[in-house]
């Protein structure tokens, strides 16, 4: 039951923790309820919420139970953490749709039949939409130093700046409550998290030891970041959502394959269930052969069918060999054609009729109209990934791929789209 802790230290995800030793002892004797929070903040959880998501399966699957919790009651609120300005607070309808939806993400990722260790799922509104103001104050609010709260980044960078209404300030306060509820309803004694939720979460455990005279734990992640200094999980089109219609499985799964050498081992680590032995081979295999990309398909190819399943990992490798003339495209579905050529340089036209070149140029594959004619005269350029030869070529219906697209290839690499209607 203690191996999980040596497996994340492995795998990197430990960045804070209140006593390892502890935690490790208290392991040693028996399965352990754990439990990480998502708050609806949007309509869909993003990658960043991979990480606790994943290691909360693997406490399930080293025997222990865990609880997902989706914040019915703090998305409401909003937690102030690695934010300058104050959360626009949303309806309690659209708070109550959004915990719906990731309910259901959530449980994309938890056991809820496996014995004796079967994963709960719970919102923190259950508990908080009984409490009145009053005994919100008298018991829970009086067990919060004022200038314990003050001193958390999060809230001292907001007072140093634009200022924090008490909604917000009260937010540490309710998280803190879920932990206690937790414990009290189902002996929970460990809270996960990202390490930007580090104060909020030890502020549980404290609250427990000061109601309960227990000693609980606290275990945070790191937040993932990119070797090139860039943002880890953003896009040209925004963050990368596990909802299928807020970013495609295609760009999902090109998103990962398309990981930089330096990050990729990193990501097999923090986001598959490949063992030391599979990993440590990929690892070679990036230092012998990094143009074969083979850590990076294995890491797209297992996040894909993880979080959108095995149908939908076929249909994007098929249409990511098609696109590069290795398939048939006339095969791909419609949707799936679409969410790829969403990825690549593509022009909208209303009807049939315009020039191979001009489209070329027009979706922005080659600079000009004189690139374009070069690109056919030498013999490099492509629609549907038959070759064109003639520079006055007009595509018809016949060319046409789910009755509006087109692709459009120069050379063997670069790929580009026409959609027309």
């Amino acid at each position: 039951m203690t191996d999980i802790l040596d497996d994340l230290a492995w795998r990197g995800l430990i960045a804070q923790s209140t006593d390892l030793d502890a935690l490790r002892a208290s392991m040693a004797k028996g399965p352990i309820t754990v439990y990480s929070g998502f708050d609806p903040t949007a309509p869909s959880l993003h990658v960043g919420h991979f990480v606790p998501l994943l290691t909360l399966r693997r406490f399930q699957l080293a025997g222990h139970r865990p609880i997902g919790l989706v914040g019915g009651a703090t998305g409401l609120i909003g937690d102030p953490s690695g934010r300058n300005t104050e959360r626009a607070l949303n309806s309690s309808d659209i708070v109550a749709e959004w915990v719906e939806r990731l309910r259901g993400q959530v449980g994309r990722f938890l056991d809820f039949d496996a014995r004796p260790n079967a994963a709960l799922m719970v919102s923190n509104l259950d508990w908080t939409g009984e409490l009145t103001a009053i005994d919100f104050l008298r018991d829970i609010g009086k067990h919060f130093p004022v200038n314990r709260m003050l001193a958390r980044e999060a809230v001292s960078a907001r007072l140093s700046g634009e200022g924090l209404s008490y909604t917000e300030f009260s937010y540490q306060i309710l998280q803190s409550y879920d932990y206690l509820e937790l414990f009290r309803r189902y002996g929970c004694t460990l809270q996960i998290g990202g390490s930007d939720q580090w104060g909020n979460i030890t502020a549980g455990a404290d609250l427990v030891r000061r109601i309960e005279g227990a000693h609980v734990h606290a275990l945070t992640l790191p937040l993932i970041t990119k070797a090139d200094g860039t943002k880890f999980g953003k896009t040209a089109g925004g963050a990368l959502w596990l909802d299928p219609e807020m970013t495609s499985p295609y760009a999902f799964y090109q998103y990962f394959l398309n990981s930089d050498d330096r990050d990729v081992i990193h990501y097999l680590k923090v986001f598959t269930f490949k063992s030391r032995e599979e990993i440590e081979e990929l690892e070679k295999a990036v230092a012998e052969r990094p143009f074969a990309r083979q850590a990076q398909r294995a890491l797209a190819e297992d996040l894909t069918e993880l979080l959108h399943g095995k149908r939908e990992l076929d249909a994007v490798v098929a249409a990511s060999k098609a696109l590069f003339g290795q398939g048939a495209l006339e095969e791909l579905p419609a949707a799936t054609l679409g969410a790829a050529l969403a990825e690549v340089p593509k022009a909208k036209v209303e009807s049939l009729g315009a020039a191979f070149v001009d489209l070329l140029s027009d979706s922005g594959l080659v600079e000009s109209k004189s690139a374009a004619r070069r690109a056919v005269k030498e013999g490099g350029a492509y629609l549907n990934n038959v070759k064109i030869t003639d520079e006055s070529y007009v595509p018809t219906s016949d060319d046409l791929l789910a009755g509006r697209y087109m692709v459009l290839r120069r050379g063997k690499k670069s790929i580009g789209g026409v959609e027309v209607g």
